[in-house]
């Protein structure tokens, strides 16, 4: 085995993706088993939004699964775990959601609905993901999808950048207190990639004004998100924990 192969090479890993059907996630899912991982990449449809012409090192196993229903992701991620030696390597929680609604019109069910999916949901998956972790052979992952909703504000979504914000402090909170359990937990925040949610936000005012703000004056493609998180899942990340990345095109470096 080569040293690249030693230090961003996946093979033999169990990873579970979730909102893998389509976009961003399906990106990161395809990357992960090119790089020789086995991914179970579970969606609410539970199967791809498209054809997948590509030669995997690895594998992919597609199925649906609620991220909502807590008795159903602990049954599904023991079941992951039941067929490969009782461990999982590495859960990227990429399911999200977001409304686009002016703040004083937002509904509490909305509101809740975005923070279930996007807080609660992926909090529980890390908790029963928790003990096949602890178990993996190298190093028990986890990666957070988060956003530059994070760090910044956008009108009309202001429950999202609520949402997305309490996945930085779950990131670091559990990056401390499972340090010394084997699991790294880190996270990713996308700039603007091209996505069925992204596309559900932006008119052509906001579309000028995102691209403007970029240094790099282009959308990201999604092949290039997928590249973090094959890094932060791979041998090469062994050191780093409770740690945003940012995707963004320099997005964030943007001043005035």
């Amino acid at each position: 085995m080569s040293k690249i192969e030693q230090l961003y090479g996946l093979k033999n890993k169990t990873i579970i993706v979730t909102g893998a059907s389509s976009g961003l996630g399906l990106s990161m899912t395809i990357l992960l088993a090119q790089c020789g991982a086995k991914v179970y990449g579970f969606s609410r449809r539970g199967v791809p939004d498209k054809e997948i012409k590509t030669v995997f090192e690895g594998e992919i196993i597609f199925d649906k699964l609620d991220v909502t229903n807590k008795e159903l992701v602990a049954l599904k991620f023991k079941e992951v775990a039941e067929g490969n030696n009782g461990t999982i390597d590495v859960l990227v929680n990429n399911a999200g959601v977001t409304i686009k609604q002016k703040a004083q019109e937002f509904s509490v069910d909305d509101w809740k609905y975005i923070h279930d999916i996007n807080v609660t949901a992926l909090f529980q998956c890390c908790q029963a993901a928790y003990p096949y972790l602890t178990r993996s052979t190298d190093i028990g992952r986890i990666i957070n999808i988060s956003s530059m909703a994070s760090f910044l504000g956008f009108t009309e979504v202001v429950p999202y950048c609520s949402s997305k914000s309490s996945v930085l402090g779950i990131t670091k909170g559990l990056a401390v207190e499972w340090a010394q359990d084997n699991i790294l937990v880190n996270s990713v925040s996308p700039g603007w990639f091209p996505s069925e949610m992204t596309q559900g936000v932006m008119d052509q005012e906001r579309k000028e004004k995102i691209l403007n703000r970029m240094p790099l004056h282009r959308f990201g493609k999604p092949e290039e998100l997928a590249a973090m998180i094959g890094f932060l899942a791979s041998p090469a990340a062994s050191y780093i924990s409770g740690q945003d990345f940012s995707v963004d095109g320099g997005a964030l470096a943007y001043g005035y």
